[in-house]
């Protein structure tokens, strides 16, 4: 596979920008119509056409996203700082908020695991009918 570089004066094809910023095309395509990226530009053709700003901004989405960051919140993000900007305050709240809501999930994937390792304890293996993990899943399993 080639590697495609992109210099400042450099216009991308959405394949160049795909390749670049790992996004799949389709979704290139679907952050432009929920208008998370700006519509992009067109060339003489047709064929959408990108540049730096477009690829750090996608870049930006892509690493937001891979955190977590909901599409709204990506948008809230962009509009208040994203990559070309800086204002932290809103930022902040916004981080710390889904800060809170990953250490929940943390705290809820621990009373998890726990459950599911004590029942998984209890569990013999054999062949009889009572199995504590089934019992736990199917809550309407006859016990």
């Amino acid at each position: 596979m080639r590697r495609i570089t992109a210099s400042r004066a450099e216009q991308l094809t959405i394949g160049q920008l795909s390749e670049l910023t790992g996004v799949n095309i389709e979704t290139i395509r679907y952050y432009e119509k929920i208008k998370v990226l700006p519509p992009p530009s067109r060339a003489a053709n047709g064929r959408r056409v990108y540049g730096p700003t477009e690829r750090r901004i996608l870049a930006f989405v892509r690493r937001s996203r891979e955190l977590g960051f909901s599409l709204d919140e990506v948008r809230t993000l962009l509009r208040l700082g994203g990559p070309e900007k800086a204002s932290c305050r809103e930022v902040r709240e916004i981080s710390a908020h889904h800060l809170n809501d990953i250490r929940a999930k943390i705290a809820d994937l621990r009373k998890l695991e726990h459950l599911l390792a004590r029942t998984v304890a209890r569990c013999t293996g054999s062949t009889a009918p009572d199995c504590p993990v089934l019992d736990i899943l199917d809550v309407q399993r006859p016990k």
